[in-house]
């Protein structure tokens, strides 16, 4: 047995294919030998800097461009909430440019950090397909500062 390279849920070593997300697998020899493939996720810190709006947004679309090209499947997004509570410029524009990318099918899921509950049915099917993030630092927190992004 061997766990997918996206979902971590363990499938056939001789599947090229995941039952579970659904994902092409390229298994190389090292890692078949080891039965171990990680789980490709990764954390942007949008907000680290103190960038201006526009800033961050062209480091989150090179963030998507780079995660598509390292086959990343998951990203968590950090933009922060505001210092005042509000909810911070940088915020609602990154959640405005997801929810347009969303639209046009170049991301093809969205989770906002106040709905990452187990509760939350998105979030229920995501963590059957992608067990790994049980393990999530941000589940449960009703974070408002991240997103989630599945590519």
């Amino acid at each position: 047995m061997l766990q997918c390279q996206i979902c971590g849920n363990d499938i056939d070593s001789r599947s090229t294919c995941c039952p579970f997300c659904g994902s092409e697998q390229n298994v190389d020899k090292q890692q078949e030998k080891k039965g171990k493939i990680e789980f490709r996720q990764k954390n942007i810190n949008l907000e680290a800097g103190l960038p201006t709006v526009g800033q961050a947004l062209s480091r989150l679309q090179r963030e998507l461009t780079t995660a598509r090209f390292e086959q990343v499947r998951l990203l968590t997004l950090i933009h922060g909430y505001g210092s005042t509570g509000k909810g911070g410029v940088i915020r609602v524009e990154c959640r405005r440019t997801l929810e347009y990318l969303l639209a046009k099918g170049e991301i093809s899921e969205l989770i906002f950090g106040e709905n990452f509950t187990r509760r939350h049915g998105a979030v229920k099917n995501l963590l059957m397909r992608f067990p790994a993030l049980t393990r999530h630092p941000h589940l449960n927190n009703a974070n408002k500062g991240i997103s989630l992004v599945l590519l």
